[in-house]
């Protein structure tokens, strides 16, 4: 699903004038994996945003990095819309600002621990984002979060050690809260979207219509691989053609090759 004003796409370019593309997100966007024969993390070249720049009629920069907030983000997003002035924004956050400092709940699983992106301040710096951007003549659209693996993130934050995971799981409660905690920020994601009227693509949605959609991340249970990519660069494909097909180089099928 996607919601917003059919009139806040106005400025996206047209045949004779391609529109100007910005990617501002996270490591996701960025398109990190972890590589499972070299145990470590790489950059994937047919990522999601490769993938649609061979898609889309004109260019399209990726500013997202990896270990992104929200918080770092959009102080960086505000420098680019200046320099660059693109017509579309992609907005890809989240997966890190619900995140914890998890050796620091291993060490101390009886002290109160907050998430590096405060929930209700998300929600209020994704708020004012999207209007920045409004502000300036510029079409945000908003992405919600692929689902995790919340026993593979478990098992990867407590890095297998059995005191990390005992006190990780002590805090915790459970091992779901950590789905459940993700699930809120994605929540907040389409909150913003509903009340700014800014359309998002269902990422999440894409995902979780695949009865084991575990199939499609890393072994740390949050990075999409090469083949959840694939997923989001289709569902971004698909959310372009149904609204403004005009922006696509080709009107053929959506999977990008």
């Amino acid at each position: 699903m996607e919601r917003g004003d059919p009139k806040s796409m106005e400025n996206q370019g047209s045949p004779d004038m391609p529109a100007k593309y910005l990617v501002t997100g996270d490591s996701i966007s960025k398109g990190v994996i972890y590589d499972e024969v070299k145990n470590k993390y790489v950059l994937l070249e047919d990522n999601y945003v490769s993938l649609l720049q061979n898609r889309l009629k004109g260019a399209v920069r990726n500013t997202a990095r990896f270990g992104n907030t929200l918080m770092k983000g959009v102080a960086n997003l505000r420098k680019d819309v200046m320099k660059d002035k693109p017509n579309i924004v992609l907005i890809e956050y989240g997966g890190n600002d619900c995140d914890f400092n998890w050796n620091e709940i291993a060490n101390n699983p009886e002290g109160e621990h907050r998430p590096k992106t405060d929930f209700n301040l998300f929600e209020k710096m994704l708020t004012e984002a999207v209007q920045f951007l409004k502000n300036q003549q510029i079409t945000p659209v908003l992405m919600s979060l692929p689902p995790l693996n919340a026993d593979s993130y478990f098992k990867w934050v407590s890095r297998n050690n059995p005191d990390a995971e005992k006190n990780i799981l002590k805090w915790l409660g459970s091992v779901t809260k950590i789905y459940w905690w993700q699930e809120r920020y994605n929540s907040t994601i389409l909150k913003v979207s509903e009340l700014t009227k800014t359309k998002f693509i269902d990422v999440r949605g894409a995902f979780l219509e695949h009865p084991d959609f575990t199939q499609f991340l890393c072994s740390d249970g949050i990075h999409p691989n090469q083949a959840g990519h694939q997923i989001i660069s289709d569902k971004v494909l698909e959310f372009i053609r149904m609204h403004y097909g005009h922006l696509l180089r080709d009107h053929g099928g959506l999977t990008a090759k």
